[in-house]
């Protein structure tokens, strides 16, 4: 049985369970098993490299204890081992010798939440992961990340106010344009599920870990902050995925929950790859902890800031930004003004509709920008669909070749992007146009007039909105010649009762 089916089927027998409600929490049901069967495999790979691994979990709270046998416990005893037992025991694990490990298991439970009622509905979910996934198989491991994916995707339509999974295609392009590397501190601020940070541990393996020494120093380089429970259980599970043992730099935490000032030279990093939450708005109280100048509920508005501040001197960052940030007033506007006076913003690159449809139609775009010099010119690259395609959807999301042409054209910001040339897709503006225009960063591409629309339905709504414009024009020319008629005739009436006196 594939994984793929595997997984389906597991989610078919949790349909029948009474305590499981909607997408969310069946993904959130069924992550917790898999972090514990995907711990328990890999344990037994420390197992056999380390002579004296010790497991953080108590023995009977170990998946080969108690999940393994497929005839093994059951029905109301399994309900209650669960609910009494295993999940008030690994929320409060206690770290023996400060083992990291159970830090990372701890936090993982801290949120995480039996939802099935029926013991005997939990045994199948139980047999159908023991029997269909073998993390300790490469090439079933591979596999599961293809599939592991897939459930990513899947939350998205769980999700609401700009928690979206990003597309794989946008996170590789900004991993491989920001090209972080061996000896970098790599941060993401609202790691989500961890999709940048593990394209950035796979192009790191792939450009420079070659000893095991290298691998450590990866391993410990990889940081995230995630603010809810289940895209964390998420997050963690993903990494240990991607090879890090003990992904305890994975931090359950909002990342604007602190005062700006109090990240310390010392958590700086050199490398920010991010999609912050968008369309959101945070909780009160959150923004007095950024200066008054920058205060705001807006949650990318306040990511951007903290970005900021997080990056060391030289530092680069990139990340989604919706169009109303460009174009936005008021406080965005002293955000891109700080923005263009701290940090060299070389590159917007603008993306088409549809990138995260069907979750949201917000038009959006990607930042790129390093911290220590002032920005004095933007180049701005629109991104066209490729021949043939009008929209992304679920069956066609937007595929990685498609920016092969932006890649061609990047440069190398070492030598100021000097082989950088305008192009029908490529334009730039000085900083002294974009001060001109009051940091409206939202500039059309002058190579492409406007684009002709063929959509019957909006060709349709711009009839009907003319239709209603014309009568709400014939209305006002009816009223002004109904007025000013009826004041002639007044007048014409007072002249001809009042005539004037002589020698008046």
């Amino acid at each position: 049985m594939s994984i793929s089916s595997t997984i389906k089927s597991i989610q078919d027998i949790m349909r029948k369970d009474v305590g499981v409600d909607g997408d969310a929490q069946r993904l959130s049901q069924l992550v917790w098993m898999l972090f514990l069967k995907i711990f328990d495999d890999r344990e037994n790979e420390w197992e056999l490299l380390q002579d004296d691994y010790q497991s953080p979990l108590p023995e009977k709270f170990r998946w080969r204890n108690w999940a393994a046998d497929a005839e093994g416990m059951t029905g109301d005893a399994l309900k209650q081992f669960l609910d009494n037992d295993l999940f008030p025991a690994l929320q409060q694990l206690e770290a023996k010798g400060g083992d990291q490990r159970a830090y990372v298991i701890r936090s993982v439970f801290e949120d995480a939440y039996n939802y099935m009622k029926s013991g005997q509905l939990i045994r199948q979910v139980i047999n159908k992961i023991q029997e269909g996934v073998d993390f300790n198989k490469a090439q079933e491991r591979h596999l599961f990340g293809d599939m592991y994916e897939q459930l990513l995707r899947d939350l998205q339509a769980a999700g609401n106010a700009g928690e979206f999974y990003t597309p794989r295609a946008v996170t590789e392009f900004i991993v491989r344009r920001v090209n972080p590397r061996l000896g970098e501190k790599i941060m993401d601020p609202a790691c989500g599920t961890g999709g940048f940070l593990s394209c950035a541990i796979e192009h790191m393996r792939k450009q420079d870990v070659k000893t095991v020494e290298n691998e450590a120093q990866l391993q410990a380089s990889i940081f995230g902050i995630e603010k809810k429970p289940l895209p964390h259980l998420l997050c963690t599970t993903n990494m240990i995925l991607h090879g890090i043992e003990v992904p305890s730099n994975i931090r359950h935490d909002n990342s604007l929950a602190r005062p700006l000032i109090s990240w310390s030279p010392k958590e700086r990093v050199d490398v920010v790859i991010t999609n912050p939450p968008f369309g959101g708005m945070e909780e009160d109280g959150i923004e007095t902890n950024f200066p008054t100048a920058f205060r705001t509920r807006e949650t990318a508005d306040l990511f951007l800031v903290l970005i900021m501040q997080l990056l060391k001197p030289g530092g680069r960052a990139a990340l989604v930004l919706p169009d109303g940030f460009l174009f936005g007033e008021g406080i965005k506007t002293r955000i891109k003004e700080k923005l263009l006076q701290e940090c060299n913003l070389h590159t917007i690159v603008r993306l088409p509709n549809g990138v995260f449809s069907p979750y949201t139609g917000i038009k959006t775009n990607l930042l790129f920008f390093s911290k220590g010099t002032p920005t004095e010119q933007i180049w701005f690259y629109q991104h066209p669909y490729p021949p043939g395609v009008k929209s992304y959807n679920k069956t066609k999301p937007m595929k990685i070749e498609e920016f092969d042409v932006e890649a061609a054209w990047w440069g190398r910001e070492e030598d100021g992007f000097k082989q950088r040339v305008e192009n029908e897709y490529a334009w730039r503006i000085d900083l002294a146009d974009i001060q001109a225009r009051n940091y409206n960063l939202d500039c059309k591409n002058p190579h492409i007039g406007e684009l002709e629309i063929h959509d019957p339905d909006v060709l349709l709504a711009q009839y009907h909105a003319m239709q209603n414009d014309i009568a709400t024009l014939r209305s006002q020319l009816k009223n002004t010649l109904g007025t000013a008629l009826t004041s002639s005739i007044d007048q014409g009436t007072a002249q001809k009762s009042s005539p004037l006196k002589k020698g008046g």
